[in-house]
């Protein structure tokens, strides 16, 4: 049976985490929020990976590939795979200690890190602006992002979306009271979308893709000349201070597999289109528009993401100032 001081620590735990996913979902003024301190982690004997991914990018085809698995079988390291409908779930994953590593657009480590959740940026693919927009039914009669006023706007809370929709209404003479936001994930906002129970939905590649092809929703604005919506690549700080060989052995893996997917959209198309559900020309559509070549984060990457975090503190969706670079990682 346990001992009273074992449930009060297990009770403890449960509560901390609660408020952290909670810090992650609606990081309202009441959210809590801890720095990242540094730390010094003992190397440890990792026997499985734990990879989290969302529907599509670059590590979905490392998953398909099973080339990691190959690179990491002589050390006796098994690769574990976990799906997440968006970044900001995903993060919840990594703060639950379920993830160790992960990829997630610009805007969700920012909502992370003010809810604490312990990361650190380990790389980033390119600019892909044209993969996210704010798209509207095809027979919508709205024609422009600035006739978005009172309109009730879907997207994912926290996701690399958020900061597109901020940008675009700023760039239309728009602020963000202006507009109802809803918030849903992926899968709610397309039914939504599909009902007729939103006026527009923001969103990613491969859903932009899909709702395109199938239903002829139309573009208002995508994040060109707006956003530059990186994908990142990111790890629980604890695990990549302890494993900084095993980080390294996951983007040597990346950078293989990107150096192939920038010429063959097609066949990435046929590759994932089995595994995402999805139609291959919908697939293609996505490839096309994304962007392959994963590189360290910069100081400069580093700079974009607190002018984010600043946007969303002045927006008050964020509880305080954040300083991104105590997330860098600097192995």
């Amino acid at each position: 049976m346990p001992s009273k001081n074992t449930t009060h620590r297990e009770s403890s735990r449960r509560r901390l985490l609660k408020c952290a996913a909670w810090g992650v979902a609606s990081l309202t003024a009441g959210a809590w929020s801890i720095a990242p301190a540094k730390r010094a982690f003992a190397q440890e004997r990792v026997k499985t990976l734990r990879i989290g991914y969302q529907k599509y990018g670059t590590l979905v085809l490392l998953k398909a590939r099973g080339t990691l698995e190959k690179r990491l079988a002589d050390q006796g390291i098994g690769v574990s795979w976990l799906e997440f409908p968006a970044g900001p779930q995903l993060l919840e994953g990594l703060n639950a200690g379920a993830v160790d590593f992960g990829t997630v657009g610009e805007t969700p480590p920012i909502f992370a890190q003010a809810a604490g959740v312990d990361f650190v940026y380990v790389g980033n693919e390119p600019s892909a602006p044209k993969s996210e927009a704010t798209v509207v039914p095809q027979h919508s009669p709205l024609t422009s992002v600035s006739q978005l006023r009172g309109k009730k706007v879907a997207l994912n809370r926290g996701s690399n979306v958020h900061y597109l929709l901020v940008r675009a209404l700023k760039q239309a003479g728009l602020d963000y009271t202006d507009i109802h936001p809803v918030y849903l994930a992926p899968a709610d906002a397309r039914a939504a979308f599909t009902q007729g129970s939103i006026d527009a939905w923001v969103i990613w590649d491969p859903y932009f893709a899909a709702i395109e092809r199938q239903t002829g929703a139309r573009v208002l604005a995508d994040g060109t000349g707006l956003v530059d919506n990186l994908q990142f690549y990111l790890a629980s700080r604890r695990f990549a201070a302890a494993s900084p060989q095993l980080v390294h052995a996951v983007i040597d893996s990346l950078a293989e597999v990107d150096a192939w997917a920038k010429t063959h959209p097609a066949e990435i198309a046929r590759e994932l289109a089995p595994i995402t559900g999805l139609d291959a020309a919908t697939i293609e559509i996505a490839a096309r528009r994304a962007s392959y070549g994963v590189v360290p984060v910069s100081k400069q990457v580093l700079a974009g993401q607190q002018t984010i975090a600043d946007t969303f503190t002045e927006l008050k969706l964020i509880p305080k100032q954040l300083a991104v670079k105590d997330a860098q990682w600097l192995a």
